[in-house]
């Protein structure tokens, strides 16, 4: 009980800390509502690009689904974790050791405990210029009115008011967006409406099941920990618990207790109940509830996992595993907020629907020109628990990684909001890859980077440089393309990103498993062909040319193409470009390029990235 207690005082002093800080400016350039994943992303963002930030968050932690509520265990992006995400990776890594030694279960390649996550996220935040924190604080009230947001929020029992420039709705539900009376989707949409084959006929308002996380604790062999018998406990409830399959396989399920449990094993002992099947998932659809009305709702969603803990306990023998007493600063040692797999919906300047994941290059528009947030995993929804749900099989939906185009994040109706968590502009469908841990914490940054270039630019988040918000993302180590083979370590990892989102050369997709994959193939030849039919869109001087062959591209030849478009470029020059940026071996006539040397020396040579595109990704 003393570790407990010291913990509780850690944490108050840390609220104090920041509560100070909170009260010592009143007048903000940027609010955000909600210290979740995205929240936290976004104001640590935001601050470090000199933005006076606020965030206000209503537990005593930061990163919400992360951490608050207990889903230690990330989905996705392993082998493209950059920007914030990839900070808050290295960061754990560097707590535990190293990667390996967070390949505890078989979910994920990173599993932590809540309460370290919690600790790091706090750290880096604190270390964050510009940026303040409101912990235990309860919005109440955002009016956006003559280009100002003024927003309420109770704190300690008191009514608190607050100004800004800017507000990015962080919140797990998208509510701050509901009181502007913004338009929203709530549940499946219609194929014929959406446009997505696998879609039901008919739209309904089912979400995806929800989940009150527990996390279990090795107390040790000889131990009992299990807790009293719940109210209305049936064994048959979780009956098919141990029977385990993954779903893109065609393996028949296995009895496996041990399995399950190590499904979301964490360092040091401990285990994240998670489980979908005949698990703790639970189908409750509380986002148009208020305040109240989810407190009492989703006390079910509570017992069904402490049910679920005593089955492991008493009926499968895991008397050893108790909830984890120090993990979380509640009462009954459960994370303070569900897992919240679904949102509203808003509608955005653009709609992130399934043709754009399943192929951007032949999509409608070139959202990827616009992409901001990359995420890999493949698309998962969680409908076990609703048996009115519509029988989709969602794995077989397969889709390589992508790109989040960033005005999913911008909405149509109001010029002084920016979109974030799963709150953003998607389908039904999509959203079950978008709400990813990865993904969202991509959302975040992206929020707190376009509210930034739109402060500084006094342009409204609708009105900005798409290209000045994906530069500053760059420099901030982020992917816009989900290339696995080029990594932000690398010094061509900008050129190769800016090519890609300019589509001069595009990427091949793979659908594979858990982790789909785009590859650049940085060593492949380049055809002539390949080059010029990459650049017409972008240089109307290639508009009517036809004289490239499908040959590999040459030295000579590439001179002969870069002056269609930049006349009287000598070979010395391009010579010169070659060597200044790095490139191994030295630039000839004869030398067959590969598709690292052209995307180096096109961005060197022409910059196609400075045209800029408009939120549809057409050049303008």
């Amino acid at each position: 009980m003393k570790n407990r207690h010291f913990i509780v005082l850690v944490t108050f002093l840390l609220i104090e800390l920041f509560s100070f800080k909170s009260f010592a400016q009143q007048s903000f350039d940027l609010i955000v509502v909600g210290g979740g994943a995205s929240g936290t992303s976004a104001g640590i963002s935001a601050g470090r690009l000199g933005i006076k930030t606020l965030i206000i968050e209503e537990s005593t932690w930061l990163g919400g689904m992360l951490t608050a509520a207990g889903v230690s265990a990330i989905d996705g992006n392993d082998k493209i974790s950059g920007g914030f995400y990839g900070e808050f990776k290295q960061g754990l890594e560097e707590y535990y050791g190293g990667p390996k030694n967070m390949a505890t279960g078989w979910v994920s390649n990173t599993l932590f405990e809540p309460k370290v996550a919690s600790e790091l996220l706090q750290k880096l935040a604190s270390q964050t210029p510009n940026l303040e924190i409101s912990f235990e604080s309860i919005w109440n009230t955002a009016i956006y009115e003559e280009e100002t947001w003024t927003v309420t929020f109770v704190k300690a029992g008191k009514e608190v008011t607050v100004t800004s420039t800017l507000l990015i709705d962080a919140t797990e539900l998208g509510d701050v967006a509901a009181a502007q009376g913004l338009k929203y989707r709530l549940g499946m949409d219609a194929s014929g409406v959406i446009g997505e084959i696998y879609a039901p006929v008919e739209a309904n308002n089912i979400i995806q099941d929800l989940t009150y996380v527990a996390t279990l604790q090795d107390y040790g062999a000889g131990a009992d920990k299990t807790i009293p018998k719940p109210a209305n406990y049936d064994p048959t409830e979780f009956a098919c618990a141990c029977a385990h399959a993954d779903p893109t396989t065609d393996n028949a399920p296995t009895l496996d207790c041990g399995k399950m449990l190590d499904y979301g094993k964490l360092p040091n002992g401990k285990y994240m109940i998670n489980w979908p099947n005949c698990g703790n998932d639970y189908y409750l659809n509380i986002v148009e509830m208020d305040r109240d009305e989810r407190r009492e709702a989703l006390k079910a969603a509570k017992a069904a996992t402490l049910r679920f803990v005593y089955y492991i306990q008493y009926e499968l023998g895991f008397k050893h595993l108790g909830l984890a007493e120090e993990e979380y600063p509640t009462a009954d040692d459960l994370p303070m907020i569900p897992y919240h797999r679904e949102s509203r919906r808003y509608y955005g300047l653009v709609d992130f629907t399934l043709p754009y994941v399943l192929n951007p290059y032949t999509a409608p528009n070139p959202y990827y020109r616009t992409g901001a947030i990359v995420g890999d995993y493949t698309i998962d929804h969680h409908h076990k628990k609703n048996l009115e749900a519509p029988a989709i099989d969602f794995i077989k939906i397969r889709v390589p990684s992508y790109n989040v185009p960033l005005g999913a994040l911008v909405p149509k109706d109001h010029k002084g909001l920016i979109l974030a968590e799963k709150s953003i502009s998607v389908s039904n469908i999509v959203n079950g890859a978008t709400r990813l841990q990865p993904v969202v914490l991509g959302i975040g940054q992206a929020a707190g980077t376009l509210a930034c270039v739109s402060l500084k630019t006094k342009k409204a988040p609708a009105e900005v440089s798409i290209r000045s918000v994906q530069q500053t993302l760059l420099d901030q180590g982020a992917y816009l393309m989900p290339f696995i083979d080029i990594d932000p370590s690398s010094p061509h990892f900008q050129a190769v990103q800016k090519i890609g989102v300019s589509g001069v050369l595009k990427g091949e997709g793979v659908p594979y498993l858990w982790a789909n994959q785009t590859w650049f193939y940085p060593e492949r030849l380049v055809s002539e062909y390949e080059l010029v039919d990459g650049l017409r869109p972008i240089f109307s001087e290639l508009k009517d040319f036809w004289g490239a062959s499908g040959t590999s591209l040459t030295g000579e030849r590439f001179q002969m193409i870069l002056e269609k478009v930049k006349p009287n470029t000598p070979l010395l020059e391009i010579a010169q470009a070659y060597k200044r940026t790095g490139l191994s071996g030295q630039f000839t006539t004869d030398k067959k390029l590969n598709r690292l040397e052209v995307a180096v020396l096109i961005d060197e040579l022409l910059n196609p990235f400075e045209v800029e595109v408009n939120w549809e990704g057409e050049f303008k």
